[in-house]
């Protein structure tokens, strides 16, 4: 995975009080980047508000985190984000972690988004408007 594979990024501040212990950003942290950076996707596509009025919208059902190298403060992250599948329900966003402006991967990471019926509380089709729009982020 390089940068050549995403076209949408997230810059990212990485704040003093997210590291741990060890000195280093903590584990946890990188998932509270991975939604500032699903969520401006969301804005991208048109999708600003979590649910629409019909109650249906996105749900995370699955995140998982390649920690690949330490990044310290002060730092500036850039992530970068495509659609690296879409099924009926669901699909999965593919993320890429690294130091502004440079090329080695400090972290990986893979969701699965469903798009739910808030009221009925189960996935259901992604409507053909919102598929086209993801389709643009393959």
């Amino acid at each position: 995975m390089n940068r050549n594979d995403f076209r949408r990024w997230t810059r990212v501040e990485v704040r003093w009080g997210d590291m741990d212990a060890m000195n280093h950003v903590n584990n946890a942290q990188y998932f509270v980047y991975l939604e500032s950076a699903r969520i401006e996707m969301f804005g991208d596509i048109g999708l600003d508000q979590p649910m629409r009025e019909d109650q249906h919208g996105f749900g995370l059902v699955s995140a998982t985190c390649n920690f690949r190298k330490q990044v310290h403060y002060p730092a500036t992250l850039e992530i970068g984000t495509r659609v690296s599948k879409i099924g009926n329900t669901s699909f999965q966003l593919q993320h890429g972690f690294f130091h502004e402006g440079g090329d080695e991967l400090v972290a990986d990471a893979l969701s699965t988004v469903v798009w739910v019926d808030y009221a009925q509380g189960k996935g259901i089709p992604i409507p053909g408007d919102m598929r086209v729009r993801l389709e643009a982020l393959v």
